[in-house]
C-alpha cells in the first residue's frame, strides 16, 4: 500500500509539473488552475490504472505451479465506469505444488487454494476436491485421513461441475511443473 502511495503522489507531481512546463512555455497564458487540475488528474489516472492492474500484478508474481482459477468481477456505483469495464478484486488460486492424490481414491485431490482479495492479506487454505461428485472439503485440525486415503472428520459442500476452481483443482495437474 505504501508503494501505491508513492506511485500516486509521484503521478501528481508529474501531471503538475507537466502543466507547470506548459504554463511556463506559453508565457503564463493557461489558467491559474491548470497545474493543481493537472495533479488531481493524475491521481485519479494512477488510481484507475492501479486498480485495474492489480489482478494481472498478483497473478504475474505467482511461482509457477500455483494457477489462477478464477477472477471476481466487481461494479460499484461510485465507479460507475466498472460497469463498462468491470474490476478484478479477488483471485482464486489452486496451488498444483502441493497437489496429492491416493492410488485407491484417485478422484480425490488434495491441494492448496489462495484466496487473495485487494488490501487484504492473502489466505491459503487446504482443500480435497471430489472430482467425480464435484464437491470439497476444507482440511481442517479435525480433518483424518484413513489408511486408504479417504478424508474423515470434514463437511463436504457441493460444487457445479462447471467450478472453475475445482475443474482447475481436478484437470489442471499438468500444471504442477510448468513455469510461469
Amino acid at each position: 500500500m505504501l508503494l501505491e502511495f508513492i506511485a500516486v503522489v509521484c503521478a501528481a507531481a508529474a501531471a503538475g509539473g507537466l502543466a507547470l512546463v506548459a504554463n511556463h512555455l506559453t508565457r503564463g497564458r493557461m489558467p491559474g488552475w491548470t497545474p493543481p487540475f493537472a495533479a488531481a488528474a493524475g491521481i485519479v489516472a494512477m488510481i484507475i490504472y492501479l486498480e485495474y492492474t492489480w489482478a494481472d500484478r498478483v497473478e504475474g508474481a505467482l511461482p509457477p505451479g500455483v494457477v489462477v482459477a478464477q477472477k471476481n468481477e466487481h461494479t460499484a456505483w461510485f465507479r460507475p465506469w466498472s460497469f463498462v469495464f468491470p474490476l478484478s478484486n479477488r483471485l482464486t488460486a489452486v496451488d498444483h505444488r502441493m497437489r496429492l492424490t491416493h492410488p485407491e481414491h484417485p478422484d480425490l485431490v488434495l491441494t492448496g487454494v489462495i484466496l487473495q482479495e485487494r488490501w487484504a492479506l492473502n489466505f491459503g487454505v487446504q482443500v480435497v476436491f471430489d472430482c467425480v461428485n464435484a464437491r470439497r472439503m476444507d482440511v481442517t485440525s479435525a480433518t483424518r485421513f484413513t489408511e486408504e486415503g479417504a478424508p474423515d472428520g470434514g463437511d463436504w459442500f457441493n460444487l457445479s461441475p462447471e467450478d472453475p476452481v475445482l475443474r482447475e483443482a481436478c484437470e489442471g495437474g499438468e500444471h504442477a511443473g510448468r513455469e510461469g
